[in-house]
């Protein structure tokens, strides 16, 4: 076994790393989770070098054998990993080093861990985005069926927490898609930018040796290479990027969870939680505890907290590589685990959300949510909104201080407000005829809401199609 105490870079020193600097320094501890990426960029780095002429053919053999037992053996979890390695990278060359003999030491011709982990990690986030948008997707699916089920259950919009106007249950899950559909875009569009090749830039200058950098972007599945070696290693906006996507993912997973856990308190009483999604309390046997959403309300601050730290890491470098980048990878390797057991509960809790048509339809039958619709009525028999508003204003007081809604006073009443009032007025003041007038797309009447339904669904399916 060669020895792990010797650093790559001992020519230089005069004197051993203190052991405490050692561990300080090493990032072993929590970037093996590069591993597969490293050994990925490593075979495709080996192959160039072969066609550019700068291995034989029987050193790449070797290399890549070499690299697919040690995949082998890291995906077993027989692999030993040397914190006096510091990191993937050197854990990996060292570990092919002893296999192959010092031919493993020529993969790293043309290269440097600069540009090696810069590689690395966007392999990595390429592949971790297409996980989280996959699972977006599975939730959106699920969000639809609940809605497709819902189109014509009415219950309050609120604005200000308070009841505002009638809206059906499906078009207020509709709302949902289209947040998250937008962060779905978000992570497509950022993936173009992490889909970019550092590789070849070396330490900072880039190299002395024929490399052919296309070639190799090819053979890892990239769009391109990166245009300028001092920004290819030194560059972490893509790692930025994403997480402040994630933030954005996270913000609507966290309204959404403060919705339900509204929704289900027996002050509300919309829906039901299922059993298997929620715990119970040590001392009080009446509780029901919606811990689900309650734990991913939280944890959007882990990622929010991401974001802040990769921003601070990143603020005051000056180019190009400095071992600040490190503190790069915790933060994003958290923001990925945590976005995806996010989405992985609420893929598997929304479909199960059992909701309350009565308490809903009750609901909205409180706070005059017909009050609009009164004074759009009257505008249409020509007077102006804001007399139909102040007219309003005053039946509502009215209706208030007699304990009626808008639809119980009686007609008389309502004249009492204008004369243009008559008989017609009360299927105007049904909650079914609030929502059915809102009938234009991206209105909440029942047929518009199917129609969005639709068209989403049309959405998932050319995207899964197009990949």
């Amino acid at each position: 076994m060669a020895d792990d105490s010797k650093k790559l870079w001992d020519g230089r020193f005069t004197e051993a790393t203190d052991a405490f600097v050692e561990a300080f320094t090493a990032s072993v501890t929590f970037d093996h989770v590069l591993a597969p990426y490293d050994i990925l960029a490593s075979i495709a780095h080996a192959t160039m070098l072969e066609k550019s002429g700068i291995i034989t053919s029987n050193e790449f053999k070797q290399m890549k054998s070499g690299l697919e037992e040690i995949a082998a053996e890291i995906e077993g979890g027989d692999f030993e990993w040397s914190i006096s390695l510091e990191d993937v990278h050197m854990n990996i060359e060292q570990a092919l080093t002893v296999r192959i003999g010092d031919i493993g030491k020529t993969l790293h011709t043309g290269r440097s861990r600069n540009d090696q982990v810069a590689t690395d990690i966007r392999l990595y986030l390429r592949d971790q985005i297409d996980k989280i948008s996959d699972k977006i997707r599975q939730l959106q699916s699920g969000i639809l069926s609940l809605a497709q089920d819902h189109t014509e259950t009415i219950m309050p919009g609120l604005t200000h927490m308070q009841v505002a106007q009638p809206i059906v249950l499906g078009h207020h899950l509709m709302a949902w898609f289209e947040m998250i559909e937008r962060d779905y875009h978000r992570l497509a569009d950022c993936r173009k930018r992490v889909n970019i090749l550092p590789l070849g830039a070396a330490a900072l200058a880039g190299t002395s040796f024929p490399i052919d950098r296309q070639f190799t972007a090819e053979l890892l599945g990239f769009d391109g290479i990166t245009d300028n070696s001092l920004d290819a290693v030194s560059d972490r906006d893509f790692v930025i990027e994403f997480t402040a996507a994630a933030s954005l993912l996270m913000m609507h997973l966290s309204r959404w969870s403060e919705e339900l856990i509204i929704w289900a308190s027996p002050q509300f009483g919309y829906i039901e939680l299922p059993d298997r999604f929620c715990t119970g309390s040590s001392i009080m046997p009446q509780k029901k505890n919606p811990d689900v959403p309650e734990l991913v309300r939280g944890k959007s601050g882990r990622v929010f907290g991401s974001l802040i730290s990769l921003l601070t890491v990143m603020k005051g470098q000056p180019l190009a590589y400095n071992r600040d980048n490190q503190e790069d990878k915790e933060p994003v390797f958290d923001t990925v685990t945590t976005v995806l057991a996010c989405l992985t509960a609420f893929a598997d809790l929304i479909p199960a959300i059992i909701p309350r048509k009565d308490n809903m339809r009750n609901a909205a039958l409180k706070g005059y949510a017909t009050a609009t619709d009164l004074a759009d009525y009257l505008v249409r028999k020509g007077l102006a909104f804001r007399d139909a508003h102040e007219v309003v204003g005053k039946l509502v007081s009215q209706g208030i201080d007699c304990g009626k809604d808008l639809s119980e006073l009686s007609l008389q009443a309502l004249q009492s407000g204008s004369s243009l009032i008559e008989s017609d007025v009360f299927k105007v003041l049904t909650l079914e005829g609030s929502v059915n007038a809102r009938n234009h797309p991206g209105g909440t009447a029942p047929g518009q809401v199917a129609n969005a339904i639709q068209a989403a669904r049309a959405r998932i399916t050319e995207s899964t199609v197009n990949g």
